[in-house]
C-alpha cells in the first residue's frame, strides 16, 4: 500500500542482470519483470524494487546502505545462499538482540540476514 512519506521502492546497481535475477529467485523466491535489457524489477522480497545495469556495487566498506533480510533458521538462509551463488563475506556472529551474517550476490551487492533465534 502506498502511504505518504514511507519507504515504497528500492533499487540497487546490478553488474548481471540474469545472475542476479537467479540468485534472488532461487535463495528467496523473489519474482522480476523485465523493462528492457538493462532494469528489471522484483516482487514478493517485502518491499519491491528493482536491478538497474550498473559497473557498480553496494558495499558498506564505501557507506551504502546495508539491506538487511530476517531469517527464522539463520544456518539454513546461509547455506542456501551458499548454494545458489552468494558469497558469505562475514559469517554468523552475534549482536544484542540475535545473529546475523553479510553476503554479496553474484553483482556485488551486500546485504545481511539476521535472526532472533
Amino acid at each position: 500500500m502506498n502511504q505518504h512519506g514511507k519507504i515504497n521502492y528500492v533499487e540497487f546497481p546490478a553488474t548481471d542482470l540474469l545472475a542476479t535475477k537467479s540468485f534472488f529467485s532461487q535463495a528467496f523466491g523473489w519474482t522480476f519483470t523485465d523493462y528492457g535489457p538493462d532494469y528489471t524489477a522484483f516482487s514478493d522480497a517485502g518491499l519491491d524494487g528493482g536491478f538497474f545495469r550498473s559497473e557498480k556495487h553496494a558495499d558498506t566498506d564505501v557507506g551504502s546502505a546495508l539491506v538487511v533480510f530476517y531469517s527464522e533458521r539463520l544456518e539454513q538462509t546461509e547455506t542456501n545462499i551458499r548454494q545458489t551463488g552468494g558469497e558469505i563475506v562475514k559469517p554468523i556472529f552475534t549482536f544484542p538482540g540475535g545473529r546475523r551474517f553479510h553476503f554479496r550476490e553474484p553483482s556485488g551487492n551486500e546485504f545481511a540476514v539476521w535472526s532472533d533465534k
